[in-house]
């Protein structure tokens, strides 16, 4: 439907159509237009740059163009896996937990299983949501540095799913279903790297603005080789990587991904100095405030490495034009100033009222699409 809006308004879509770089004028201070892959150049008044922070040939193009590129900090790990009712009867207790319904047969089955709640308990037939959860740990310490560490998006009742944006890489993500009827919950479970960690030390010297960036693709590929290829995810229990063990009898691992997993070391994903920081997390923080947490049905999936973008695309305050080139507009998430749906979304507006003051368009009052 929104994409008929847009048509409608004249607005042309150009899919599976690759930009490669960026054109200005000869001063290389005006943008004046794009490249796509196939060599058709669209030239341009102004360019708005809402690439994801997956694009990182468009980080390249940027620089290449000319536009500064500001390191940020970034969060690395695992996505953790766990059975829904396991989460449902950490967050409600046994007996509560039997009024989580999804209206899934299989999975309210699991549930009521799992609480081991008596038959004789006086059941309430009102009704809880399925639950997920929010974990953090600051001022982690580890070789002199200090780290956080947290859960992120978590999914009840959902999914794990691949992010890659090349098969020589495995990168997992997570999903909920609307009804959050699976029988599994997932989150991720990250540790931070600010701009100045000094595990990027050597990945600035040789990559400069760009180091968090190969970092996170060195952690990638080390997790697809694990995996075996056919971007298979590296798993692991979170009792036997806490264990520190590194030979495995491939048990059966129940998980949601569905490209398959393979029972590995995932401590050779990353320095140990991340995995200092995750355990410590789980430990001494996670597991007080959700008893249960840690278990051996608790799986880590790898790797979860693109939480947010690891540059920021520096632009004017005022203006919202990239910094040193006229008309030229970063935007959203991959552009290092939003960090998810809702504020790239917010991010969009702004810079679209930003081009609009620029060449004195009207905007008009906004609509109801969903009355058009």
């Amino acid at each position: 439907f929104v994409i008929t809006f847009v048509q409608q308004l004249d607005v042309h879509i150009h899919f599976r159509t690759r930009v490669t770089s960026i054109c200005t004028d000869q001063t290389n201070t005006c943008v004046t237009g794009c490249l796509t892959v196939d060599g058709i150049r669209y030239d341009a008044d102004a360019l708005v740059v809402a690439t994801g922070h997956s694009a990182d040939e468009m980080y390249h193009a940027l620089a290449n163009a000319g536009a500064i590129l500001q390191p940020k900090g970034i969060a690395v790990g695992y996505r953790i896996e766990h059975p829904q009712a396991l989460i449902n009867r950490i967050t409600y207790g046994p007996s509560l937990a039997r009024r989580v319904k999804t209206g899934r047969r299989l999975t309210d089955k699991a549930n009521i299983e799992f609480s081991n709640a008596s038959c004789q308990d006086k059941i309430d037939h009102s009704l809880l949501p399925v639950p997920g959860y929010r974990l953090a740990a600051n001022g982690i310490s580890s070789k002199g540095f200090s780290r956080s560490a947290y859960s992120f998006c978590c999914c009840p009742g959902g999914q794990i799913v691949p992010a890659s944006t090349s098969p020589d890489l495995v990168v997992v993500n997570g999903m909920s279903f609307s009804r959050r009827d699976s029988i599994f919950a997932n989150a991720a479970l990250v540790a931070t790297i600010d701009a100045d960690d000094p595990l990027l030390f050597d990945y600035r010297n040789k990559y400069g603005a760009l180091a968090a960036l190969h970092f996170q693709r060195d952690a990638e590929r080390a997790a697809a080789k694990l995996g075996g290829g056919n971007l298979v995810a590296p798993v692991a229990r979170v009792t036997d990587f806490l264990q520190y063990k590194t030979s495995y009898r491939h048990s059966n691992i129940h998980s949601s991904y569905r490209l398959g997993v393979k029972e590995v070391p995932v401590r050779e994903c990353y320095p140990e100095v991340i995995h200092e920081t995750l355990a410590t997390a789980l430990l001494d923080h996670f597991e007080p405030s959700m008893p249960g947490f840690i278990c051996p049905e608790a799986i880590l999936h790898g790797v979860e490495t693109r939480t947010s973008a690891p540059v920021q695309v520096q632009r004017d305050k005022d203006t919202l034009e990239a910094i040193g080139i006229t008309n030229l507009f970063p935007c959203g998430e991959g552009a290092g100033h939003a960090g998810g749906i809702v504020s790239a979304a917010v991010d969009g507006i702004r810079v679209a009222h930003a081009v609009a003051e620029k060449f004195r368009i009207k905007i008009k009052e906004e609509r109801n699409l969903a009355t058009q």
